[in-house]
């Protein structure tokens, strides 16, 4: 019988995974679960204490929490002189959330978009890509340039409470509801706790076993590490499209960009002993990326006000199609290639099309 020598060592490689690693990694499986249920119920209840919409607090308090993971591995990349992972991260992790995430949300239900996320919260997460990308035009964020996305973020915070403001609501809770609402405060400390918990302890995982496999560095940086911090928001996301709170969900995954983008890469930045050097590659390949599947929000967004599941497929179908470029041309992989051509050529313009002609009719409609 035939010896598939490359076959029989990658079995041996999985077969000979570290098992701390493996318990590690369903650990941080598990606290996310909790910490991101903990964290929907609270952020619903307060919402409502305090007479605000849902879609405040998920682009607030919950995106911030979600993107603590990231911040806690970009600076820790930064000072260890790994500054493309504390770059690539952001970027891999921006990406993840509008693909993934918001993808798989449509597929569990179709997101509702509020208005205002349409009009005020999307072109604020494109003016921060562009942003970010045009500081980045000499190959580096200095301290300076870190200064200026920390500027940008406290304009994005205002912008968003005081048009969250707008909305009806009581100064104050009653009386009679302040102990729910410090009940509540501490279950939605309590979750995003274990939501940095987990996403920790699932990146530190997932780096392990991504060496102990063989991987490249640009791969965990762009890929393990972007998904790994993102977890944290995904499982959010998740839950809140489970519980029907849409408004959570679409709003967490815009803080999350915005709090990446301007926050992480900020304070790294500003506090990391080198100016943070960007990859050609980055420059030329995923930076842009990230742009457009930004841009690519609002057609989508528009069409109707809602993301459906044919909508949700075309979104996981681009992240696949990267995912499998990136993969080859890291590793030269075969596989990846051919089916990168296949979704390049067969099933990204089917859903393109089919997903184009939905914003044309979804226009045609409200005109």
């Amino acid at each position: 019988m035939p010896f598939n020598t490359n076959k029989d060592i990658r079995i041996l490689q999985l077969s000979a995974l570290p098992a701390p690693a493996l318990i590690q990694m369903f650990s941080g499986l598990l606290l996310l679960l909790i910490g991101a249920e903990l964290s929907v119920r609270a952020a619903v209840h307060l919402a409502a204490i305090f007479k605000v919409r849902p879609l405040l607090i998920g682009m607030t308090v919950v995106a911030m929490g979600t993107s603590a993971p990231q911040m806690a591995v970009s600076l820790q990349a930064a000072f260890a002189d790994n500054t493309d992972i504390a770059v690539g991260s952001v970027i891999g992790g921006n990406i993840f959330n509008v693909l993934v995430i918001l993808g798989l949300c449509a597929l569990i239900i179709p997101l509702r978009v509020a208005r205002q996320v349409l009009h005020i919260d999307i072109p604020l997460m494109i003016g921060a890509c562009l942003l970010a990308i045009g500081l980045s035009w000499n190959g580096e964020f200095s301290k300076f340039d870190g200064a200026l996305l920390l500027a940008g973020l406290l304009v994005c915070l205002i912008v968003i409470i005081r048009q969250g403001g707008h909305t009806p609501r009581h100064g104050h809770a009653e009386t009679t509801e302040k102990p729910r609402t410090f009940t509540r405060i501490l279950m939605l400390a309590a979750g995003l706790l274990l939501l940095t918990a987990g996403g920790h302890l699932l990146v530190d995982a997932s780096v392990v076993i991504a060496i102990h496999l063989g991987l490249s560095e640009r791969i965990v940086g762009l890929t393990i590490i972007a998904i790994g911090t993102s977890l944290p928001a995904l499982m959010t996301s998740l839950i809140a499209a489970f519980r029907g709170e849409r408004d959570i969900a679409v709003g967490n995954v815009i803080g999350s960009n915005l709090f990446n983008l301007l926050g992480v890469l900020g304070v790294t930045a500003l506090f990391a002993p080198v100016p943070l050097t960007i990859s050609p590659n980055a420059m030329v390949f995923d930076l842009p990326i990230m742009l457009g599947v930004s841009l690519l929000c609002v057609p989508l967004f528009y069409s109707g006000y809602r993301i459906d599941r044919m909508e949700g497929l075309f979104l996981l179908s681009l992240y696949l199609t990267y995912g499998l470029h990136i993969l080859a041309i890291s590793t030269g992989m075969a596989l990846a290639e051919r089916l990168e051509t296949k979704m390049l050529t067969l099933v990204l313009p089917v859903l393109g099309v089919v997903v184009a002609w939905g914003t044309i009719r979804a226009w045609r409609r409200q005109h």
